[in-house]
């Protein structure tokens, strides 16, 4: 079980970008037992279902969020977590602010991944209210950042 690779998404609500990511990790890791992936915001409330606009995203995708409620980041959870991956510099400053003996763990979601012209290390961006387009762009920024996540999670642990 110390072989568990746990990853963590989160972004603010918990609705839009964190369980897309996490829907789309879950996908690209298909098969791999060693890995878990779940999502937590650092302004969610409990129990919110995911975006409209993610849920379909998602189900376009073939990508399984079943069940999804939203969550609050808490100490428990970024416990169990192996590898925490923010959306936006915002969200890694949160998070190192309130739980910093947890940041050996955190990254931003590109921050291994070249996004085509935006570069390295970018925000992923907030699709809340602007139609399926934006979210269809979150979703193109974390094809190419799931990978880069996959490999270097592969490259530095056992």
């Amino acid at each position: 079980m110390s072989d568990l690779k746990h990853v963590l998404f989160v972004c603010t609500g918990n609705t839009c970008r964190s369980p897309m990511a996490e829907g789309l990790f879950r996908k690209a890791v298909a098969g791999r037992r060693e890995y878990a992936v779940s999502s937590a915001g650092v302004s969610a409330s409990q129990g919110t279902p995911c975006s409209h606009d993610t849920a379909a995203l998602l189900k376009k995708r073939d990508a399984k969020i079943d069940g999804f409620g939203s969550r609050p980041v808490t100490d428990a959870i970024l416990s169990a977590a192996t590898h925490v991956f923010a959306m936006t510099h915002s969200h890694l400053h949160t998070l190192e602010t309130r739980f910093p003996q947890h940041s050996d763990k955190f990254y931003l979601v590109c921050e291994f991944a070249d996004i085509p012209n935006e570069g390295i290390g970018i925000d992923v961006p907030d699709p809340i209210g602007m139609g399926r387009r934006a979210y269809e762009e979150v979703a193109q920024v974390l094809d190419v950042a799931i990978p880069s996540i996959i490999a270097y999670i592969d490259q530095t642990t056992k």
